[in-house]
């Protein structure tokens, strides 16, 4: 009985120590549920990833009277830039047209009038191949005449490839007659739209302005609606 008594006890010593360690303790199996748990809900962010900054868009609220003010300073920004454009022209123009040995009304009486003073100019071209009107050669500042009476239908610093240009409205002979005086000097223009004018009467000075390349008047006669050839008119009408 001894010694089954001695070989129990040592079986036992020997197998609870191994039961023992075969057996998770309570903090063990604590441990591994907590790191299920924190693994399971776990994010990896890239080391550069960074938040985006939030940029305020170029608007404003503004009240209905600060509106009012914004529009009213925009619509007097526009009109310097507008006078300014307009002193520029002013300044490009010589402002003084010598006109010596030049008489400010033309030559000649009778409802029609040669547009240049006789003897100042000479044709370089006329109408045919897409050109509407004659091109009358003379130095800057020649004075120009209005070829008959009538009222201003247009005139203005730019027209077009007309550049400084007038045109005026007549009736000569029962016949609508429309004439225009093209590429005139900056600032030279002496009639205005609505404006009535008599045969011979100066109207402005010859320039290169708008589509030119030298100085020159772009004379243009229409007839009824229809397109003449400007200088045969002038030699048969031009008194």
């Amino acid at each position: 009985m001894a010694i089954f008594g001695a070989v129990g006890a040592l079986v036992a010593a020997v197998a609870l120590p191994a039961y023992a360690a075969s057996k998770p303790t309570d903090a063990t199996a604590q441990t591994v549920q907590q790191l299920a748990a924190v693994d399971a809900q776990s994010l990896v962010v890239a080391s550069e990833a960074t938040a985006a900054p939030l940029v305020r868009g170029a608007f404003s609220a503004t009240t209905p009277e600060e509106i009012e003010k914004k529009k009213a300073e925009e619509a007097a920004a526009a009109a310097a830039r507008a006078a300014a454009a307009t002193a520029a022209a002013s300044t490009r123009s010589s402002g003084n047209f010598n006109t010596a040995g030049y008489a400010l009304v033309a030559p000649g009486s009778g409802e029609v009038r040669y547009p240049l003073p006789l003897g100042s100019w000479n044709v370089s071209r006329t109408v045919g191949g897409g050109h509407n009107g004659a091109d009358m050669l003379a130095p800057a500042g020649t004075p120009i005449y209005a070829a008959a009476s009538g009222v201003v239908r247009a005139s203005a610093e730019s027209i077009g490839g007309y550049g400084v240009a007038v045109m005026l409205d007549s009736v000569v002979g029962g016949q609508r007659v429309q004439t225009t005086y093209g590429h005139m000097l900056y600032g030279s223009r002496q009639v205005q739209a609505g404006q009535t004018v008599a045969a011979g009467q100066l109207i402005g000075y010859v320039g290169s302005t708008g589509r030119s390349t030298a100085n020159h008047l772009h004379f243009e006669v229409w007839i009824n609606g229809g397109l003449v050839e400007p200088m045969s008119w002038l030699s048969v009408n031009a008194g």
